[in-house]
């Protein structure tokens, strides 16, 4: 109950887009902060893109910025992560993550208190 799922992972050439998807049953993510991470193999788990419950002001890794839109559809219960002119260094498991708008808000891994699963998304050169 209120597993984070996420989806729209996939294999896309370098420069190609992908948007994903995150989303939970039983949980309403209007209430949340929210946050993209991803993890490289054989590297940690990195942040992505955030933002607070209100969903403004977002932020972003230098990596992706000017790149990614994180964005929300409270209809929807959904919260999404645009991906523009992907690179191969984009290659990850990209996990959503969710912290309760009670509690601060932050970039680190530790400021999330659910995560779903992940989804894989591949940029070959």
């Amino acid at each position: 109950q209120g597993q984070l799922v996420e989806s729209g992972g996939g294999s896309v050439q370098a420069g190609g887009s992908l948007r994903l998807s995150c989303t939970a049953s039983g949980r309403t993510l209007s209430s949340y902060a929210m946050g993209w991470f991803r993890q490289a193999p054989g590297k940690e788990r990195e942040f992505v893109a955030a933002f607070t419950w209100t969903g403004d002001p977002t932020y972003y890794a230098l990596s992706v910025k000017g790149r990614f839109t994180i964005s929300r559809d409270n209809a929807k219960n959904t919260v999404y992560l645009q991906m523009n002119s992907l690179k191969p260094e984009d290659t990850a498991l990209y996990s959503c993550a969710a912290q309760p708008a009670r509690l601060r808000f932050g970039l680190g891994i530790s400021d999330y208190s659910y995560w779903g699963q992940g989804t894989q998304v591949t940029v070959s050169s």
